[in-house]
């Protein structure tokens, strides 16, 4: 898993990188400042989210055992993906029902979180 949780991770905040920057100078001139502060809430969270994946990968090279960091990457970005994809969206388009799916992206990030910590919890 590690194998891809790495990778995963640089590749995702690569593109969080290149996100901020179309939102910064592709988008600043079309989107209302309402969304473009979604928009970069989708960019910051996007970032965190990947570095936190790429520590879960490098985690799993430590404990390759753990299913609990494995559960945890597999969380943490289908999070970035529901959580951030849902705001990019949103933002560009202005389709209102995106934020129903924001809170699930949300509560599966806390989510990975917390199985992050059993895992280490149980590992450490």
């Amino acid at each position: 898993m590690d194998k891809i949780l790495m990778p995963m991770g640089a590749l995702l905040a690569a593109l969080a990188v290149g996100m901020g920057a179309f939102g910064a100078h592709g988008l600043k001139a079309h989107l209302s400042s309402e969304m473009m502060a979604v928009y970069k809430t989708a960019v910051d969270y996007h970032m965190y989210h990947a570095l936190g994946t790429l520590l879960i990968g490098i985690l799993i090279k430590q404990y390759p055992s753990s299913m609990l960091l494995a559960w945890s990457g597999g969380l943490m970005v289908t999070g970035i993906v529901l959580f951030s994809g849902s705001l990019y969206l949103l933002s560009v388009t202005d389709t209102r029902w995106l934020g129903i799916v924001t809170p699930f992206g949300g509560l599966t990030l806390i989510l990975a979180w917390f199985v992050l910590l059993a895992g280490l919890w149980r590992e450490v």
